[in-house]
């Protein structure tokens, strides 16, 4: 579970235990450790104490290797702060990592062997672009949030071993090189053929939305629709679910203005980061539930979660079977075409229920004030 990372192997079969038997506490255990993460650092593996919540590279790592670096890079995750970005040049033993620009000391940092996903985010209502780069780890580490200008990189913010030409923006550069040295995957980004939002941006008037406002909870954030999955952005933790990782998807409480997202994940993708789960893995579910989605964008998320199959349960051991690349299904327009004539979960609740308003109006409409009186006569 994200937030449990490092917590002792017998502790977490235990917690597992107990969100298999009450499903309703794995929001209360996942709260739980990002407190004492928040607190005191994430667990070290090995159950010993915590470890500093300035968390430092192993030193053979951070030594040994040399780094390009971007000055003036704010990070909002694991903390707060404006750092030098640093990116190591070796895929084998260099990492990310945010360092202080006055004593020259990394704060924190995720090697590349340790870097499960990375994705790169437009940020929302911002009359600027930026853009975000979430790192998230396997495990152990603590997850990594930057974001960046949309605006051509400054030469004099960057060092790097490749020259670097006048019109690459903050974010091309960062993308080509973190795609340069890491080792499981790719940069993700968002496509507009998998979703576009029909809400038009106040902010920047013209550009298209590849996001949808929702609520974890009381937590507000963006849903993402990737190629890979779904992330939950931008409060700590960062959420994310690939494919692999999702049992099913349903709709609740379908308003007329706004309904809800319901992502039902394997309790073993919770317990271990989203790592897949193998064959063996207890296939027990958690639903997390995602609140006020706009009405308005339904018919743009439906279309996204059939196109994979998201909806149908049945699929879910051939999505736990195969990781997707970072390029995402490769025939989505033949997936497109196939389910394009079925009705969505959504669409069948909505049509459910303006059946039931049509049958009220009828019975009143036949309803007759008198004929009660006139039979009792």
């Amino acid at each position: 579970m994200q937030g449990l990372q490092g917590f002792p192997q017998d502790l977490l079969s235990r917690i597992k235990t107990a969100i298999q038997q009450h499903p309703e506490l794995a929001d209360l255990f996942h709260d739980i450790g990002t407190h004492i993460n928040t607190l005191t650092g994430p667990i070290q593996t090995n159950g010993q104490a915590p470890a500093s919540k300035k968390r430092k590279l192993e030193s053979d790592t951070s030594t040994a290797d040399t780094y390009d670096s971007i000055a003036g890079i704010s990070f909002s995750i694991p903390q707060r702060k404006k750092l030098k970005l640093e990116i190591g040049h070796s895929p084998e033993i260099g990492a990310i990592r945010g360092t202080n620009p006055t004593t020259g000391e990394a704060e924190f940092g995720i090697q590349y062997n340790n870097v499960e996903d990375c994705i790169c985010l437009p940020v929302p209502e911002k009359a600027q672009p930026q853009y975000s780069f979430c790192i998230l780890p396997t495990s152990g580490d603590d997850q990594l949030l930057f974001t960046v200008p949309g605006t051509k990189i400054k030469a004099e913010a960057i060092h790097s071993e490749q020259p670097v030409g006048e019109d690459q923006s903050y974010k091309d550069v960062v993308i080509k090189m973190l795609n340069k040295r890491l080792k499981k995957t790719k940069v993700i980004e968002p496509n507009e053929k998998d979703f576009v939002s029909t809400i038009a941006q106040a902010h920047r008037k013209g550009e298209k939305a590849v996001h949808v406002k929702a609520f974890r909870g009381s937590k507000d954030g963006f849903l993402f629709f990737l190629p890979t999955g779904i992330i939950f952005a931008f409060k700590k933790p960062l959420l994310f679910y690939p494919f692999h990782s999702i049992a099913s998807i349903s709709y609740t409480s379908v308003l007329q203005r706004t309904f809800n997202l319901n992502i039902n994940v394997y309790s073993s993708n919770i317990i271990t980061d989203n790592t897949p789960p193998n064959n063996n893995a207890d296939t027990s579910t958690h639903e997390i539930e995602f609140s006020m989605l706009d009405q308005a964008d339904f018919a743009g998320i439906d279309a996204y979660i059939k196109r994979r199959n998201l909806q149908d349960a049945s699929m879910a051991e051939q999505r736990r079977a195969q990781k997707y690349n970072v390029n995402g299904i490769k025939n989505d327009n033949d997936s497109e075409v196939a389910h394009e004539e079925e009705e969505g979960e959504l669409e069948k609740a909505q049509r459910e229920a303006q059946d039931m308003e049509d049958e009220d109006e009828e019975d009143d409409e036949n309803f007759d004030p008198g004929s009660e009186g006139e039979s009792e006569g």
